[in-house]
This record gives C-alpha cells, sequence and structure tokens, in this order.
C-alpha cells in the first residue's frame, strides 16, 4: 500500500484523489481483517489450553493455526494488492487513450477552424463582388 500511494504521488489529481479514495479502503479492510483475526477462536484458544489431555500439542495446534490464519489474511492482502495494481494499470492506459483522443480531437479543431476561417474568407470576397457587380449594374441602368 506504501509502494501505491508512492507511485500516486506522480499521477494526475484526479486520478490520484480516486486511488487515494481506493487505498483507504483497503486500509481498513486490511486492519478489519487484522482484528479479525486477532480474535478469532478457532476452537484451540484459552478454554484448552488448562485440560492436560492436550497439553503441550494444544498450544503447538494454537500457534499453527494462527501462523495459517496470518497466511491466509496475508495471501488475501496480496491479492487485493494484485487487483488494485491491475486497476491502476488499466486506468493509466485509460488515461493515456484519453489523453491521445484528446490530442486528435484538438488537431481535428484546428483543421476545422482554419476550413473556416477559407470559408469565412470567400464569403467576404464574394461579398464583396456582389457590391461591385451590384455597383456595376445600376450604372448600367441608369445609363
Amino acid at each position: 500500500l506504501r509502494e501505491m500511494e508512492e507511485e500516486l504521488k506522480y499521477a494526475p489529481v484526479p486520478f490520484r484523489n480516486q486511488m487515494m479514495s481506493k487505498i483507504r479502503a483497503y486500509r481498513r479492510d486490511l486492519s478489519m481483517f487484522q482484528r479479525e483475526m486477532r480474535s478469532t477462536d478457532l476452537g484451540l484458544g484459552r478454554g484448552n489450553q488448562g485440560d492436560t489431555k492436550y497439553g503441550i500439542f494444544a498450544t503447538e495446534n494454537e500457534q499453527s493455526t494462527n501462523l495459517q490464519s496470518q497466511r491466509v489474511l496475508l495471501l488475501q492482502g496480496t491479492d487485493s494488492l494484485n487487483r488494485a495494481s491491475e486497476s491502476i494499470e488499466r486506468s493509466h492506459r485509460i488515461a493515456a487513450e484519453t489523453d491521445q483522443i484528446g490530442t486528435d480531437i484538438i488537431e481535428e479543431l484546428g483543421e476545422q477552424r482554419e476550413q473556416l476561417e477559407r470559408t469565412k474568407s470567400r464569403l467576404v470576397n464574394t461579398s464583396e463582388n456582389l457590391s461591385k457587380s451590384r455597383k456595376i449594374l445600376r450604372a448600367m441602368s441608369r445609363r
């Protein structure tokens, strides 16, 4: 999670805000799993420790179970981080595609502006020519 936060320092602001909220959610999930793991009693807890029937094996089983729980939690956390990394990679690709599309649109709009300016210039010329033609026709009709 720390590495993801470091990477986000260099990400665009809208993307950074969105991903920071996801990282906060992952942190909440992780602490919830940790609390749940600490509070989970799998039947090998304190109630059985006093039994002479189980003795040292109960303690070993409890430790083994705790280790297994930690491994499962770690694997879940790793999976969650992998999914988050994949999501960030997809977001980067989408941002790059969006940037390219924006660049293409700006270029196309520039070309359209040039076309509109040429069209406007032709219209001005046509208007001037029509005005001259009207003057000539008026002069011809007076004669």
